[in-house]
């Protein structure tokens, strides 16, 4: 039973639009922080959990990964690779925002663009939704095993044989 779950073929339309949707939520929080690096930098200091000397790199260099990761998954290339990078990155930012709640700051997000208080508070619906992501995130690394996108139309293994006449 559990195999016939696991390989339904109907993982790869539903893997497709969790990749789809995934992939355009890390290319959407990452553009406003490429853009803008100096503010990225002041909203990762504010959560308060990376040593000073930390925080201008990843200010740096997380929305590119973003921006890589998203991509990936929105072409279907190295997809469970893609679905690990971003739901390790979801597992990193729920534990800032919970360390965030538990410490009490009183803060803006700053996932998708520093905004102010009122209209991107941390709390617990931004948890929920972070932990939501990460359910895609797995779910498209354990079932989409046969991603529909670039990689499975580059691969030479789906690739119909010459036909012998």
């Amino acid at each position: 039973m559990i195999d016939s779950i696991v390989t339904w073929r109907g993982h790869r339309w539903l893997g497709l639009g969790a990749r789809l949707y995934l992939g355009w939520v890390f290319v959407a929080a990452c553009l406003h922080k490429i853009a803008h690096p100096a503010v990225f930098a002041l909203d990762t200091a504010t959560y308060d959990v990376l040593p000073l000397s930390l925080v201008n790199p990843v200010a740096i260099m997380l929305p590119w990964v973003e921006l890589f990761a998203g991509v990936m998954l929105i072409g279907g290339l190295r997809v469970r690779a893609a679905a690990m990078m971003t739901s390790g990155m979801m597992v990193m930012f729920i534990v800032a925002l919970v360390l965030a709640l538990h410490a009490g700051l009183d803060m803006s997000c700053g996932c998708f663009a520093s905004q102010a208080m009122d209209e991107d508070p941390i709390g617990t619906t931004t948890v929920l939704r972070d932990l939501s992501w990460l359910a895609l995130g797995v779910y498209i690394m354990l079932f989409d095993r046969e991603a529909i996108g670039l990689e499975q139309t580059l691969s030479p293994q789906t690739r119909e044989p010459d036909a012998v006449t």
